[in-house]
């Protein structure tokens, strides 16, 4: 090829880049948006007019000062040939300390040429939407969800002709009024966000309404609105280039799904979680085959097979039908939808139906799969094999359901997997290293059965390894951990959760696991054979549950932190007396289970001040003593047991005063006289 070849060809290129540069900077300056500008005086002083009657606890517009230009402050962007505000976006995304309040002044009139205004997730404290802003003639986008505003925009917001973005979601109690007809004026509306708003009078209407009125519509947000009618049938349908469609959280109450939801051809996303839906999900949803996120959990009448001609959408990243009473296998659907050339699915939640049967091997053929959650439902049979394809997995959740046989150690080659959860299952077998092998991302994990009898899983992990992972939740009851303490936690620095109840470890609590340093939300250890005194270095987050129950643990009463709630110390070898301050201790205790030790002395009166209880079993002990007289102060008390001890004397009368009280137990002991009569008062 000679020189002038070459120089062609540069030239070429030279120009496509020189013509796409222009096509980039032509769209740029039609948006005519830009910090860089001078700003317009009359327009710099409206909006320190605004800011004067704004409350800013935070600061965010500390920029918003007469020696600055206001087209550098924040939020403020102008066009960058005239100079004029175009776009004020004061939408908080921070947090409630950063919320703007107080009133806003008209003088946002004075900025003429206002395109786009975002005042969202804000908090006006309830003051009415300013009617002036429908004079906002200009407006293209207005956002004023989330801002704690009040009032009905119906009579005013229907003169901006110019609107294309509308999102009131959730702002006030009724931000619209129930007649739709107002939306005539907006027929250039691209996006409506009604979220919140009382449409229950218009239930005949609103579909007509807005199919008649805003044809151009391509997302429709209409959740929680109280509509009570999914209309059947349309004359005509001219919404036609909707890509979303959100009619969630209403009550339709309806047994069919409407023919004119499949002629929505470009549709992308349906949300119709939580409508009282009773049918069978058609086939007429592969006509949508655009489809990428569709939920319709949450209906609970949602019934029949799951249709293998939903394994037609191809495109689908996000199937959510959780809630429902979906039967039947998942065979068919998996294989039809493992065919498609490009499978997108991310996630898939059939979790809390009827489904059984296996899991189909083809399962593994998903390999975009993020989240799959299956969840509560009638399964059978063991994880396929192919289950190690799907590298992208994050999240699987098998819990509650029937499966059975021998872990494959494929699942140790998910090596995206952050949280994993088969408990509640019958599984067999041995869970060897192997199972865990290049899990470095797993974060939770949890295995076993909450009341199980038979132990059949056991764990055989070497007392030296080190696993890939750093753990923050961890649940295995009801399998062989033990005899000694699982030593290959040595290094799980970063647990809150510890779950190891019905493990089979006859061990005491090792020192390496105290000096882990770790903070818990929840430690269970309950139903082993652990033994020695409780270590006192246990630290608990706050709103913490404890339970060491059927354990050989002696020693006085451990009371750790005030951050408990729950503590469950039952059927071990304490002994000594309640701590006096037992109260002052853990104050905000709901629950507490010291029975079948062998505490004595008397009952602390400072358990009276502990108001948040709501159990309290003290039985199976040696505790003496009058029973104390200050049940009036534990408003909460459903359940008391101190049977079995060698309380004396009579029975206080404040016991009646337990509303709420439904288990009394006090035989075995030493009482004398008769019941009193307040008991009656326990209804």
């Amino acid at each position: 090829m000679g020189s002038n070849s070459f120089q062609l060809i540069f030239l070429i290129l030279l120009f496509q880049l020189l013509y796409f540069t222009c096509i980039d900077y032509q769209f740029v300056s039609s948006a005519g948006t830009s910090k860089v500008g001078t700003c317009i005086e009359t327009e710099k002083k409206a909006l320190l007019k605004l800011k004067e009657n704004l409350t800013d606890p935070s600061g965010r517009l500390s920029s918003w000062t007469d020696q600055e230009n206001c087209c550098q402050w924040i939020g403020v962007s102008c066009d960058n040939k005239t100079g004029n505000v175009v776009k004020l976006d004061l939408r908080n995304t921070f947090s409630t300390n950063s919320e703007l309040g107080g009133e806003i002044n008209p003088s946002l009139l004075d900025l003429q040429k206002l395109t786009y205004l975002d005042l969202s997730m804000n908090n006006f404290g309830g003051i009415k939407v300013p009617e002036f802003i429908g004079q906002i003639g200009e407006l293209r986008y207005l956002n004023l969800s989330g801002a704690s505003l009040s009032g009905s925009v119906s009579s005013f917001l229907g003169n901006l002709s110019n609107l294309q973005v509308l999102d009131l979601n959730m702002y006030s109690e009724k931000p619209v009024e129930n007649d739709l007809e107002w939306l005539k004026g907006l027929s250039f509306l691209e996006h409506l966000n009604l979220g919140g708003s009382d449409l229950s009078k218009a239930n005949n209407s609103w579909l007509q309404t807005i199919n008649a009125h805003v044809p151009s519509l391509l997302k429709l947000h209409l959740p929680q609105c109280q509509l009570l009618n999914l209309p059947s049938s349309l004359p005509s349908l001219d919404l036609t280039s909707l890509l979303v469609l959100d009619l969630s959280n209403n009550a339709f109450n309806s047994s069919i799904f409407p023919q004119w939801l499949f002629s929505l051809s470009n549709l992308v996303y349906l949300d119709l979680n939580s409508n009282n839906i009773f049918s069978e999900l058609p086939d007429e949803f592969a006509k949508i085959i655009s489809l990428e996120y569709l939920d319709v959990s949450s209906n609970y009448g949602i019934n029949g097979p799951l249709k293998k001609s939903l394994g037609k959408l191809c495109n689908l990243t996000t199937l959510i039908l959780s809630y429902n009473n979906i039967s039947g296998d998942i065979t068919d659907f998996i294989d039809v939808l493992s065919e498609c050339q490009s499978n997108s699915l991310e996630t898939l939640d059939l979790s809390f139906n009827e489904l059984s049967g296996n899991l189909p091997a083809k399962l593994g053929h998903l390999r975009n799969l993020k989240l799959l959650q299956l969840r509560f439902n009638s399964l059978t049979g063991t994880i396929p094999e192919t289950i190690g394809n799907l590298s992208s997995l994050e999240s699987l959740y098998l819990t509650s359901n029937q499966m059975s046989g021998n872990l494959p150690t494929n699942i140790g080659q998910l090596t995206s997997l952050v949280s994993l959860d088969i408990s509640d299952n019958m599984w067999e077998g041995i869970v060897t290293e192997a199972h865990f092998l290049n899990l470095s991302n797993l974060q939770e994990f949890s295995v076993g059965m909450k009341l199980g009898r038979n132990i059949t899983l056991a764990f055989n992990i070497s007392s030296n390894w080190t696993p890939p992972f750093k753990l923050t939740f961890l649940t295995i009851q009801s399998c062989q951990l033990g005899p000694k303490f699982p030593a290959w936690l040595k290094d799980q620095t970063e647990l809150t959760s510890i779950i190891f109840n019905t493990g089979g470890i006859s061990d005491a609590v090792p020192d390496w696991f105290v000096e882990l340093d770790l903070k818990l939300d929840n430690l269970d250890i309950a139903n082993n054979n652990l033994s020695g005194k409780v270590p006192n270095k246990f630290q608990f987050n706050f709103i913490a549950n404890v339970d060491i129950s059927m354990n050989l643990f002696e020693g006085p009463l451990p009371l750790w932190s005030s951050n408990i709630t729950t503590l469950y110390l039952r059927d071990n070898l304490f002994s000594g007396p309640i701590p006096l301050n037992i109260c002052g201790a853990l104050p905000n205790l709901t629950d507490l289970d010291i029975s079948m030790n062998n505490l004595n002395g008397t009952i602390p009166l400072c358990i009276g001040d502990m108001n948040q209880l709501t159990t309290l079993a003290l039985d199976n002990n040696q505790l003496i003593g009058q029973i104390p007289d200050f049940w009036g102060k534990l408003p909460y008390l459903y359940w008391i047991d101190m049977s079995r001890n060698l309380l004396s004397g009579q029975i206080p009368t404040s016991l009646g005063s337990l509303a709420y009280l439904m288990l009394l137990r006090l035989s075995s002991n030493n009482l004398s006289e008769e019941l009193p009569s307040s008991l009656s008062n326990c209804t």
